[in-house]
């Protein structure tokens, strides 16, 4: 997911620092810094297809998103301390990034580096998280309206700078407003403590998936970007928990025709790997590395490698094809191939709710198999009836709704020849407004019925105008009872006199 990390720019940064172990003379943002260079080299080696962003307390983009992680360590040594520390302004303007460059819909993750020191604003943020009611700090940024996990690392002494601990429990509330952690260096403040404080929140939330995609006999070692997460939904009695198991195996294959698009929590994109150690073998090795200073050493000879991962991709692309596949417990998914382009193509897993029976047209997962005839389609029908005669009516978005009154009122305009069709429709509208409580479209709709009649043209056939009035009235005067349906009004001008 993306990252937005936020670096305190105030003069406070400028603090020399105490360290016995140290001769020469450092400051709190040297630390910072050192400890942001060793994050960065991780999201190298293990997140290279994440972006970041670099922005500074006072909500400046240094470097916008980007998968160039050593712009960012540039920008880092570049950065001018002369501001003071403004929180709710450096909330309000990583918001904006976020919205601007990815929406609502994407989860992305802040990291806040800061000293500990909040500065002038610590007596107007105490009143807006710990005394203020809900309505009185709607303006405040947080929570944000978009999912967000908000890490706060503090370069301090814990144990010796007091400015920390008054500012622990703030950052500790607004921690808990969108989820996260506060971080804090373990033991004496030196440059060996703020790098594993770093590297901990890497371990922690930036740790590569590393598992065993298996077909009958044929294996090969996957990698899944983004790590999937823990999933959790809420039944009626108990709360599911699931996570993708390190072993996927696939159950069988289907046509994109008949999978459709099912409903799914996440996506990931599919890569193969050649390496068969372990996930805490491989994160072990490159933590090392980085403590170390070593580079990546990359390997041309893994191109060259067959892979059964590179096969399923190019078959399930051919065929039309997608692998169901189980994740483990009662978690299933499905890979397939999706196209960013004209051009380029990838292997892509997405993965369903928690659950057996989670595409209704699929049935149960457990209970599929071959099928024997192959004459099957699908979606399966029910053996039994249905007690409805029609489709249910469905307003989520507003074209929905725009689209029914303008059926009505296609029939209205061929009134009498679509007598029968023009109550239909309005009777079906008037017994979902009423279902849904939506009163307010009844009066809606009597108006829009009373300006088509004035619009009808002199040659309109008299019968229009009386019930286009019939039905304006019937719908203000109705008696909001869903079983009585609003009947055609008897004229001389009617077809059965």
């Amino acid at each position: 997911m993306p990252t937005v990390i936020v670096v305190d720019t105030s003069l406070s940064m400028c603090r020399p620092v105490h360290m016995s172990d140290v001769s020469e003379q450092f400051q709190y943002r040297n630390l910072a810094v050192h400890g942001l260079t060793s994050f960065l080299d991780y999201m190298n080696i293990n997140c290279k297809l994440e972006f970041a962003a670099l922005m500074s307390f006072s909500s400046h983009r240094e470097v916008p998103f980007t998968r160039d992680f050593d712009s960012i360590k540039g920008a880092l040594m570049q950065l001018e301390y002369n501001e003071r520390a403004r929180l709710i302004k450096c909330l309000e303007g990583v918001q904006s990034l976020i919205m601007e460059e990815w929406g609502a819909g994407v989860p992305c993750q802040v990291l806040l580096v800061t000293d500990g020191l909040i500065g002038p604003e610590v007596d107007s943020l105490k009143n807006d998280i710990f005394y203020s009611t809900t309505d009185e700090i709607s303006s405040f940024p947080l929570p944000f309206p978009f999912p967000c996990k908000l890490h706060v690392l503090c370069v301090a002494n814990p144990s010796s700078d007091s400015s920390l601990q008054a500012a622990l429990p703030i950052y500790q509330k607004l921690v808990d407003m969108v989820g996260g952690q506060v971080f804090v260096p373990e033991g004496p403040l030196n440059f060996k403590s703020v790098q594993a404080m770093f590297l901990r929140v890497a371990d922690l939330f930036y740790k590569p998936f590393h598992g065993v995609l298996h077909c009958g006999h044929l294996t090969s070692h996957i990698s899944l970007s983004p790590p999937p997460e823990s999933l959790h939904k809420t039944c009626d009695f108990d709360v599911v928990r699931a996570e993708v198991s390190n072993s996927i195996h696939i159950c069988g294959f289907i046509s994109i025709g008949d999978i459709s698009s099912p409903p799914s929590v996440s996506r990931h994109l599919v890569l193969p790997l050649q390496s068969c150690k372990s996930e805490e073998e491989e994160v072990k090795h490159l933590v090392m590395k980085i403590e170390e200073g070593e580079e990546e050493v990359t390997n041309n000879e893994d191109g060259k490698q067959p892979s059964f991962c590179v096969l399923l991709h190019g078959s399930l692309k051919v065929e039309g094809m997608v692998a169901l596949c189980h994740l483990g417990g009662e978690l299933y998914g499905m890979l397939y191939s999706w196209a960013d382009s004209k051009k380029k193509s990838n292997l892509m897993l997405s993965v369903f709710e928690p659950g057996n029976h989670v595409i209704p047209w699929l049935g149960s997962f457990p209970n599929m198999g071959c099928s024997e005839s192959g004459s099957e389609t699908f979606p399966v029908k029910p053996s039994g009836k249905r007690s409805y005669a029609q489709n249910c009516v469905v307003w989520i978005r507003q074209s929905g709704l725009q689209a029914d009154i303008q059926k009505i009122l296609r029939h209205a305009r061929k009134l009498p020849e679509k007598t029968q069709n023009f109550y239909k429709e309005l009777n079906r509208l008037r017994r979902a407004a009423l279902s849904f409580g939506f009163y307010e479209l009844l009066e809606g709709m009597a108006t829009i019925l009373d300006r088509e009649c004035t619009l009808l043209p002199g040659s309109a056939h008299p019968d229009a105008a009386l019930q286009l009035t019939h039905c304006a009235s019937a719908l203000r005067n109705s008696t909001k009872d869903y079983n009585s349906p609003i009947l055609p009004l008897r004229t001389k001008f009617s077809v059965d006199d």
